[in-house]
């Protein structure tokens, strides 16, 4: 059971500015709620210019959380689109794999690239769920849907199995103070849907936000990125993602299919859609370009016999699930499940 949880701010420092605070309060009340001790650890409420300019700070706090043996869970207070900045700080002389601990660490969005660190440590960590985005939610309580696989991970350290949402939400267009107690506008939602191969696949899941996975080998965010991610060869070889499933998620960003194509095609070319077991597409936000990202998946994969697996509520649309990596998982279109462990 998870008592104790410290908050990271490895990507964006929004928590720490005073437009969000009527957020933050709610979602420390609601961590509260849980029965859970909350640790902001210290430079997580700094606030966004600070955070940005101090990456080693941000090393320094997830390594301090790692260690701190109080510590069962470390969440992620959100996304942003810097983290791979901490890349020297944690492996130029081989600090997080000196640090890490097996305890619970949970984000998504551009803490995809914490999860690659992490797993090139040998850390299992779960994915599809951050302190703001979540837990701070600003109708009356947490998304159900969301709320039922967090109460999941705290009380028992895993998840066991997702099944589809009944419903999906519109993203909130305000967080102002006046959107406390309002409800996202929600629509029916029909399912896991199999775009081919084999209904029934398994492997260990890697992967996150493909905007994040893209910037990994493209300079047209910051030019340094793909050259520290090669450096600490971050990205893992072919070999390393033999019989995995692949998580493909897109950001609020709503990624144009033109620039999708060159991302699924970057991926082609770092050759592991021959050698994974599977996909799996996370509905994209407010379902925008759905069909096209469908599309190009086939197209660019150009493989009928890999199977794939869409629609499942994961990543930036809501409500969220929570994927473990690093374990195995069975995937199971016919049955609407995907079951985690042995």
């Amino acid at each position: 059971m998870i008592k104790n949880i410290a908050i990271v701010s490895l990507s964006a420092g929004t928590i720490g500015e005073d437009f969000v605070r009527h957020e933050v309060e709610i979602g420390i009340q609601r961590l509260k709620n849980f029965g859970l001790t909350v640790r902001f650890m210290p430079h997580a409420l700094k606030g966004i210019e600070y955070v940005k300019n101090h990456p080693d700070e941000r090393a320094a706090d997830l390594i301090q959380a790692f260690q701190d043996k109080e510590i069962d869970m470390i969440l992620c207070a959100i996304g942003g689109d810097d983290t791979y900045r901490l890349l020297p700080y944690l492996f130029e002389h081989s600090e997080l794999a000196n640090g890490v601990s097996d305890k619970v660490f949970l984000g998504f969005s551009d803490t995809t690239i914490n999860h690659f660190m992490l797993h090139k440590v040998g850390i299992r960590t779960f994915y599809g769920q951050s302190f703001l985005a979540d837990l701070c939610e600003l109708g009356k309580d947490m998304l159900p849907y969301t709320k039922k696989h967090f109460e999941e991970l705290i009380a028992t350290g895993t998840i066991k199995e997702i099944r589809p949402s009944p419903v999906w939400y519109e993203e909130r267009n305000s967080f102002g103070i006046d959107q406390i107690g309002t409800p996202l506008k929600s629509h029916p939602d029909h399912g896991f849907e199999l775009l081919q191969g084999n209904p029934v696949f398994t492997g260990e899941i890697l992967g996150g936000c493909i905007d994040s996975m893209y910037d990994m080998f493209n300079p047209g965010r910051y030019a340094d990125m793909p050259l520290l991610c090669q450096k600490y060869e971050l990205f893992p070889k072919p070999e390393e993602w033999a019989g995995k499933i692949l998580l493909l998620e897109s950001s609020e960003e709503k990624m144009s299919p033109s620039k999708y194509r060159k991302a699924i095609e970057a991926l082609k070319e770092a050759g592991i859609f021959h050698v994974i077991s599977g996909i799996l597409m996370g509905k994209p936000m407010d379902e925008t370009y759905t069909q096209e990202y469908k599309q190009i998946l086939t197209d660019v994969i150009n493989n009928p016999r890999l199977p794939i697996l869409c629609n499942v509520n994961i990543g930036h649309a809501q409500p969220r699930c929570i994927i473990p990596f690093g374990v195995p998982a069975t995937v199971d279109a016919n049955s609407q499940v995907i079951r985690f462990g042995t």
